[in-house]
């Protein structure tokens, strides 16, 4: 069996291949369970990679499998106080239904790590939902745990207030 020609690279927002695959594999996302199961808005996704190319501590990275969107990894760079240095946040991993079990979430996130580590960052973060057992077992195999400080004060908890 042919092993699948993949690509893994830094997304540029103003290349228009990588720009409608950054839409393309982020609706893939939102239609699904863990994304709310709704469909992006056309506009929504046409605006994106512009409003993501004025924010320089983004950066996304894209897979492709034989030249087709495979995956998508959105990050942001922040700052950590305790140790004065950068890091990188993972907002969105994706990687298309038709293209599982080809490795891409460890590929993508090898290639965040390459960038995080050429920034100075000091680690990388993320957000996963309890019942995303695949993922969580994704994020454990590249090396992340459920952390915190203290285990008397128990784990780190992510909230949000809407806007």
């Amino acid at each position: 069996m042919d092993t699948p020609d993949i690509l893994v690279l830094q997304a540029s927002y103003t290349n228009s291949v990588h720009a409608e695959a950054i839409g393309q594999v982020l609706n893939h996302y939102a239609e699904g369970p863990m994304g709310g199961s709704r469909t992006l808005s056309a506009d929504l996704l046409q605006q994106l990679p512009g409003e993501l190319a004025k924010r320089p501590h983004a950066f996304s990275v894209l897979a492709f499998v034989g030249g087709e969107p495979a995956g998508l990894v959105n990050c942001f760079e922040g700052f950590s106080t305790f140790a004065c240095r950068p890091l990188i946040n993972v907002h969105d991993v994706v990687v298309m239904s038709q293209f599982r079990g080809l490795g891409l979430s460890q590929k993508m996130l090898q290639k965040v790590e390459e960038i995080a580590r050429q920034r100075g960052c000091c680690k990388i973060t993320l957000e996963v939902l309890e019942g995303n057992d695949v993922a969580q077992s994704a994020y454990r195999k590249f090396g992340f745990d459920d952390s915190g400080f203290d285990p008397v004060h128990g784990r780190m908890l992510f909230w949000n207030k809407a806007l």
